[in-house]
């Protein structure tokens, strides 16, 4: 493991740690506690390793889990699928991280989002800067046109552009979310220079993602109805799609659907009729 990634996996583990209840691990619930959740000393007995070894690996230290121990550690400090495979992918039992961002836009890419018509769809990089997007999403989210490029990415502009706060339906949990996906997707790369620096930029700019990015929540994506409040044709019930094109690595297609029964349809509708002057 990278240096990074070492310290990524101590601090990921020792706030997992704390979450846990004694009891539900199986353990009395007597006895004071200075702190909430497992001690050290329990995750490495229920888990089947030293309590100094364990110790290191909350240290950062140089050591190398097994793919058994980290499946170990998961089952007690009961981690959600996505947690788990967000340690495996630390502890490089996750299979290839995905490069970096793609080499431009393909032209079939741009292609296929033009051909979705008034479903808004875009292109994110393994990064998550936006590479690509169709009039559909210009209309629903008009700033992505108008920001410069260095600050066109995903993350960035959902806690830091008013626009995208408004839009949002929930912001406070939206954003949450988005961050918890992000960071599941990039923890074996966060000693990526592009990673490393959006991460920087973002703490610095914004509190609510500094206390997000010290929570070290992760979750895995799921396609999902999503609320927005558009300033023009109001409220839309919108279905998140995220889709990998297998001919261009490191590049996800994103598609929102209209949900069903919503109405949400005719307004994506109007909208497309305006992005045609109509």
């Amino acid at each position: 493991m990278s240096a990074p990634a070492r310290r990524e996996l101590a601090d990921f583990l020792r706030s997992r740690r704390r979450q846990v209840d004694p009891r539900a691990a199986g353990l009395p619930a007597s006895g004071a506690r200075r702190t909430p959740g497992l001690r050290r000393e329990e995750v490495a007995l229920l888990s089947g390793v030293s309590h100094t070894w364990y110790t290191w690996l909350e240290q950062g230290r140089d050591i190398h889990p097994s793919r058994q121990v980290v499946d170990a550690l998961a089952r007690t400090l009961r981690m959600s699928p996505a947690e788990h495979g967000y340690v495996l992918g630390l502890t490089g039992h996750g299979g290839p991280a995905p490069d970096g961002a793609a080499e431009g836009m393909p032209g079939h890419v741009q292609r296929l989002l033009d051909a979705l018509g008034p479903s808004p769809a875009y292109a994110i990089t393994a990064d998550w800067s936006i590479a690509g997007w169709n009039r559909a999403y210009e209309r629903l989210y008009p700033g992505v046109a108008r920001v410069p490029a260095a600050e066109r990415n995903l993350l960035w502009l959902v806690f830091t552009d008013p626009a995208v706060r408004a839009l949002l339906g929930d912001w406070a949990t939206d954003s949450r979310r988005f961050l918890a996906q992000f960071r599941a997707e990039v923890g074996p790369r966060l000693a990526d220079p592009a990673v490393v620096d959006l991460v920087s930029r973002l703490e610095a700019a914004s509190a609510h993602f500094r206390a997000g990015w010290a929570s070290h929540d992760v979750d895995r994506f799921s396609s999902a109805e999503r609320r927005f409040e558009h300033p023009e044709v109001g409220t839309l019930f919108l279905e998140h799609h995220q889709l990998a094109p297998a001919d261009a690595p490191g590049l996800q297609v994103v598609v929102y659907t209209a949900a069903e029964g919503s109405g949400t349809a005719a307004r994506l509708q109007v909208l497309a009729g305006q992005a045609d002057g109509g």
